[in-house]
C-alpha cells in the first residue's frame, strides 16, 4: 500500500501557514508504510482567488495535482475550499512544521488513509 502525496510548501523544509492552495510549491512523495521517496516539485502555477473560496482556484489546483496522480494533500491550513477538493483527495490537516516529520505522520498512519481514501467522494479530511 502507497500512496502519493502532495505537501504543500514555500521552500521544501517546512510546511507554511496558509491555506494549502497558496503554497508556492508542492512537494510530492511516494509513501508507504515502510518507505518516503521525494519525488519531485510541483510549482503552484494557479492563478490567485478572485473571491475567498473561489471554485475556480479549487479546480485549478485539483488539476494540478491530478495530473500527477495525486491521492494524499497535506497541510498545516486548508479554507474552505476544502470540501471541494476532499472528494479527490484525502485531505490531511498537520500540527508539524517539518515536512520530514510530515512524511513520517504519514507513514505511521498508511492504513487510515487507506480506508478513508476508499470512501471516494463521500470521504472528509483527517486531523493527524
Amino acid at each position: 500500500m502507497e500512496f502519493l502525496v502532495a505537501f504543500a510548501t514555500d521552500n521544501g523544509k517546512l510546511f507554511m501557514d496558509r491555506h494549502f492552495g497558496d503554497a508556492e510549491f508542492y512537494d510530492i512523495y511516494k509513501i508507504s508504510k515502510t518507505d518516503a521517496k521525494f519525488l519531485e516539485r510541483i510549482e503552484n502555477t494557479t492563478e490567485d482567488e478572485k473571491q475567498h473560496a473561489d471554485p475556480e482556484k479549487a479546480k485549478g489546483i485539483t488539476g494540478l495535482l491530478k495530473k500527477k496522480g495525486i491521492q494524499v494533500a497535506v497541510s498545516k491550513n486548508f479554507g474552505p475550499n476544502i470540501q471541494r477538493i476532499k472528494s479527490v483527495f484525502v485531505c490531511v490537516l498537520i500540527k508539524e512544521d517539518m515536512i520530514d516529520d510530515g512524511t513520517k505522520i504519514i507513514q505511521n498512519h498508511i492504513e487510515t488513509i487507506y480506508y478513508e481514501w476508499l470512501l471516494g467522494e463521500k470521504r472528509d479530511f483527517l486531523k493527524l
